[in-house]
């Protein structure tokens, strides 16, 4: 009776300890989940042990009819327990083999999502055809040609990322950060023509990404717009637009001048009253631009708050939409795909002049109207999305806010960057092209001072560009002499 007495205690302690273990792994287990579930799921050695520790709880709870005379199985599935645990990793190894592994599934996702899932990218191989052309051949029209085709996913890629970024920051610096990458196309290429001395180029890329973006741009994406939304009228913030129309005709003075003073013979110094008068325009556009972004994202917000026509329908239609890629990813692709648009701009301004002999083009018309268009694409692409989902606050924020930031910052800017490399860069874009971009400036101003649009507004805006784009074709450029 002794010895039975003492093997009965022996199985209650084994059992009292087994049980004890088995709640102290399940307490665990619970505080692991609501650190990281993923993390429980992803660890198949974890897993295991909690398992076999829940099967041995069910086991001696349920079973106390029949308990064996004899310690072995006890003893053995208490080792057994013991094993898995022993064997577990430790957590700290385990988590970073997970955060690899994260990583390494993220960046090809990533990839995925950026580089091979848009139709688009199927043009991203023009890129490095058009300079193996350059070094292999002299057929600059082709290089020209190819460097187009492959710019074209590029920008339109900027636009994406930008779109993503969007998702973290809202949509007022949404809408400033799609304009600013959407530009960063047009000002890599006006540095690296403003590099070699051709300064009549960046003027008129410049002048022609303004026309294109108030024009061809806000007029597709009104059109677009107002077909999708055909039984209703499309409303968007009125003040912004109207302090925008008053940023780009500030900008139109700020050209003006210098090429009346340069046409009228005005000056007091020929030659060189109107570079300084050029020069400190452009230093006053940058304090009017700098003052723009405060007003707009610190001191009256509120005024560029979109408006909510729809209530809970936009709010379900937000809730649907969600970032496809991390933020930091987004910032990472916006740096890699900066740079190679950068590497890529400077083959195609090397071939301009030769597109132009090879394909009879006025250098004028490719200026003005080409390179906007491939610069613009992320722009397009982004206003057409934004105005198709009747979101027109954000869709004028694209359009007429790049053109604002070209006019006030970009033009400028490239002015102070002529005068610390030396060029003679100024404001005085000739007397065509000033006259073109002062009528495009009216006729955009009245037709967003309703605000509303609908798209017969766009068709007018689209039709207006191709007057613009026959206009060049037919211009022909005048000598710095004349």
């Amino acid at each position: 009776m002794q010895s039975y007495a003492i093997q009965l205690m022996h199985i209650d302690m084994v059992r009292m300890n087994d049980i004890l273990v088995t709640q102290n792994v399940n307490r665990k287990a619970k505080a692991l989940k609501k650190v990281d579930p993923f993390w429980i799921k992803s660890n198949p050695f974890l897993l295991l042990g909690l398992e076999m520790g829940a099967i041995d709880k069910k086991v001696d709870l349920e079973s106390d009819e029949e308990i064996p005379f004899s310690s072995s199985s006890a003893t053995n599935k208490v080792d057994s327990f013991n094993f898995e645990m022993v064997h577990l990793p430790s957590r700290p190894v385990m988590a970073y083999s997970w955060i690899a592994r994260h990583i390494g599934i993220r960046a090809v996702r990533s990839i995925y999502i950026v580089l091979l899932k848009a139709k688009i990218n199927i043009l991203l191989p023009f890129g490095p055809l058009a300079i193996l052309l350059h070094y292999f051949t002299g057929k600059h029209g082709w290089v020209f040609f190819f460097s187009l085709l492959g710019i074209i996913p590029l920008a339109e890629r900027l636009g994406y990322a930008t779109e993503q970024l969007a998702f973290y920051t809202g949509p007022t610096v949404g809408g400033l950060l799609n304009a600013t990458f959407g530009n960063a196309t047009e000002m890599i290429i006006s540095i690296y023509a403003l590099k070699n001395g051709m300064i009549r180029v960046v003027q008129q890329s410049l002048l022609g990404s303004i026309l294109s973006n108030m024009l061809l741009v806000l007029g597709c994406a009104f059109f677009s717009g107002g077909i999708i939304h055909y039984n209703k009228v499309q409303e968007f913030n009125k003040s912004a637009a109207v302090v925008n129309s008053g940023l780009l005709l500030m900008a139109v003075m700020g050209i003006l001048f210098p090429a009346v003073l340069h046409f009228t013979h005005t000056e007091v110094h020929f030659g060189k009253s109107e570079l300084a008068l050029s020069r400190f325009s452009s230093c006053i556009m940058l304090v009017a631009y700098a003052s723009y972004l405060f007003f707009q994202l610190r001191s009256h917000r509120s005024l560029y708050n979109p408006i909510d026509e729809e209530g809970d329908n936009n709010e379900d239609c937000d809730e649907d939409e969600v970032p496809e890629i991390t933020h930091w990813e987004a910032i990472g692709w916006l740096s890699v795909l900066t740079v190679w648009v950068s590497i890529l701009s400077g083959y195609l301004v090397d071939a301009i002049q030769g597109a132009s002999d090879s394909f009879n083009i006025p250098v004028a018309f490719i200026s003005v109207i080409l390179l906007p268009i491939v610069g613009n694409a992320a722009e397009h692409a982004s206003a057409i999305m934004f105005a198709m989902k009747d979101k027109l606050d954000i869709t004028l924020g694209v359009a007429i806010g790049s053109s604002t930031q070209i006019s006030m910052f970009v033009i400028p800017f490239c002015v102070v960057v002529g005068w610390i490399m030396g060029e003679p860069m100024d404001l005085n874009f000739q007397l065509f092209e000033t006259a073109t971009l002062f009528i495009t400036v009216l006729v955009v101003a009245f037709m967003l001072q309703e605000g509303t649009s609908n798209y017969f507004k766009g068709l007018m805006l689209i039709l207006c560009y191709l007057i613009v784009a026959a206009s060049f074709f037919v211009h022909v450029d005048p000598s710095n002499d004349d």
